[in-house]
């Protein structure tokens, strides 16, 4: 594989951590949804903030996806992951948030583990699925949205965690569908493939959940939960069920560059500190020159 891939992951990771950074700044605008229940979505998207920053995640899933028609699962879904560290750095020079040092020192670890799974990351492109993977994802995408059903009544920051671990299941499950429809080249296939409709309706349920999250405290914790979440069973599936591939004497590496990404997540869930308690005006929620681009 050429440069490409490895640039639509540096785009990848930009896109997404500007994405987390404009929807927290939007639901922080916005009334607390104590159900499981799309209106939130509804009312997020009366915001022009929210719908820029959908934009770019939906800039970021388009590059993700190129990217993985060649790069692997587990670099891909940890480099998802990568984009925390931008939403910090815009979080801390735009909206002025404090991140204690333990938070900072977590950012760093996380950088270590991305390049370590650089480094190790051998492109390739997918195996094809079949009918029972398919179905596994269906049945999968039914669970989480009963687990968000009770999820929903958390607050703080267990409810951060919990449904930004299930968003992240969801996005998880959408990059396993999208590794092997990535390498169809015929649009009559993609679009009659069940996997473009499961991955759609995953991102959709994902989008919801990351967005009840993201009001419960912490946009650090929740997205730490979801990027943990979606990147370890897509890294599993990846190896075992889609043909990711590893160069030959840097398993070590690739294991250690995982297990630091892991770990520097997780503790972002229990480190980060909440950038946001309730609603605000514009004008106290985010700096001037912010409130008046919207």
């Amino acid at each position: 594989m050429g440069s490409s891939g490895w640039l639509y992951l540096t785009a990848m990771i930009v896109a997404y951590g500007t994405a987390n950074l404009l929807q927290s700044v939007a639901v922080s605008r916005t009334r607390q949804e104590k159900n499981f229940h799309p209106s939130l979505l509804l009312r997020l998207c009366e915001q022009r903030t929210y719908l820029v920053g959908v934009g770019f995640q939906m800039l970021g899933f388009v590059l993700a996806f190129l990217a993985r028609r060649d790069l692997p699962l587990f670099l891909v879904q940890a480099s998802v992951a990568a984009g925390l560290g931008v939403t910090a750095v815009f979080g801390v020079l735009l909206l002025k948030w404090r991140l204690p040092p333990a938070e900072l020192a977590l950012l760093a670890l996380l950088c270590f583990g991305i390049a370590g799974l650089v480094i190790a990351a051998r492109p390739a492109p997918s195996r094809p699925v079949g009918s029972a993977t398919e179905a596994g994802l269906a049945v999968v995408l039914a669970v989480i949205a009963v687990l968000g059903f009770f999820a929903v009544r958390l607050h703080g920051a267990p409810g951060s965690v919990a449904l930004g671990s299930l968003a992240g299941l969801c996005f998880g499950a959408a990059a396993v569908a999208s590794r092997p429809l990535a390498s169809v080249h015929s649009w009559d296939r993609f679009l009659a493939a069940p996997l473009l409709y499961l991955l759609i309706a995953h991102s959709l349920v994902g989008q919801l959940l990351l967005g009840l999250a993201m009001q419960r405290g912490s946009t650090t914790a929740a997205v730490a939960a979801m990027d943990a979440a979606a990147a370890v069973p897509a890294a599993l599936i990846g190896l075992f069920l889609l043909g990711d591939q590893i160069w030959p004497g840097r398993q070590w590496l690739a294991a250690l560059g995982f297990l630091a990404t892991l770990a520097a997540v997780l503790g972002m869930t229990r480190y980060a500190t909440p950038q946001h308690h309730r609603a605000a005006p514009p004008s106290r929620a985010v700096p001037e020159r912010l409130a008046t681009s919207r």
